[in-house]
């Protein structure tokens, strides 16, 4: 999973990136290249 201080910027690299709101968490995913998997928030 990649470590980086702010998703949003995350969300740019990659065109199928998508910001969700989950459980209180903010994930990226990304359906065509799972690599781009992120968290932020009370993660544990």
């Amino acid at each position: 999973m990649k470590v980086k201080s702010s998703l949003k910027s995350l969300k740019n690299r990659h065109a199928a990136c998508q910001v969700v709101r989950r459980k209180g968490k903010v994930l990226v995913i990304n359906k065509v290249d799972p690599r781009f998997k992120a968290k932020q928030g009370a993660c544990h």
